[in-house]
């Protein structure tokens, strides 16, 4: 698909504005031309690198860091493309984890720093897991499209259609439209945030969910690692569960009742205490 809008990428005013809501500091990094934007929401104990989404920002996942603070270090990354980092020239991802690699470093986030990911991000953390000593991996349903697969279920022309809403000025009801589920604060977020995002690399991201393969760097991955995934999600299909099971039986596989592919959005509650579990801790309910 051609991507032929003349719209911009921007950081709404009132966007930025929720920051001075948020229980994070802004940490800042700098990889040859890029800087990168992360929250860091503090805590004592180790330190997880939280890795969102193709289309969210780490704004968006503010209320799974809060639920984590009393259990670990979050520190909510902006992927290159979205939120305040810079857009880069290349979304690939060896991109990606190559940015994963230059936060850890200049964070000083050890060797025991959990890397956990949701959709794209899970996809990163799975690559960067491969290239870097870390404490364990936590993958949130990653897409399992690639060659020779299926093709994402979301097409590009949706993910380009809610974006140049958001750019034009959409609103909380105009997000629940396409996510009606969602509580109504991340429905808000989302319409203040979503148009920080990059168009090409929206569209570059999602070429390489059905060029790049989730199964070359599965493997791979060490232990410990956990796969939590939504009992109702296109993207990680029953057929899909079996063979992750199989290319890799020592990975604990956690499925997350009446949840789709968003599943921290879908059913917050369960979700964010199996995550919790997946992170060592106890579920507070």
């Amino acid at each position: 698909m051609t991507v032929t809008s003349t719209l911009v990428r921007q950081v709404r005013q009132d966007a930025l504005a929720d920051l001075a809501d948020v229980p994070a500091v802004s940490r800042w990094v700098r990889r040859g031309d890029l800087a990168l934007h992360a929250l860091d929401y503090g805590g004592d104990g180790a330190p997880v690198l939280v890795l969102p989404g193709i289309t969210s920002p780490a704004m968006t996942m503010d209320f799974v860091a809060r639920e984590l603070v009393d259990l670990c270090r979050p520190v909510v990354l902006d992927v290159r493309g979205r939120g305040l980092s810079g857009s880069g020239t290349s979304w690939t991802l060896d991109d990606y984890a190559g940015d994963v690699l230059a936060v850890l470093d200049a964070l000083e986030l050890g060797p025991d720093t959990i890397l956990f990911g949701h959709s794209m991000g899970a996809r990163i953390a799975a690559v960067a897991a491969t290239r870097r000593p870390v404490g364990g991996a936590v993958l949130v349903d990653p897409p399992l499209s690639g060659p020779g697969r299926a093709p994402y279920q979301t097409t590009l022309k949706a993910f380009l259609g809610q974006l140049h809403e958001a750019q034009r000025g959409t609103d909380a009801d105009g997000v629940a439209r396409s996510w009606p589920r969602w509580p109504r604060r991340e429905q808000e977020l989302r319409a203040r945030w979503l148009s920080s995002c990059d168009e090409a690399a929206i569209a570059a991201t999602h070429a390489g969910f059905e060029s790049e393969d989730f199964f070359d760097a599965w493997p791979h991955v060490p232990a410990p690692v956990t796969l939590l995934y939504g009992v109702d999600s296109p993207v990680v299909p029953a057929s899909g569960v079996a063979e992750i099971a199989a290319a890799r039986p020592d990975a604990r596989l956690v499925a997350v009742p009446d949840a789709g592919h968003m599943v921290f959005w879908d059913n917050p509650a369960e979700a964010l205490g199996l995550l919790r579990g997946a992170l060592g801790g106890p579920d507070r309910g």
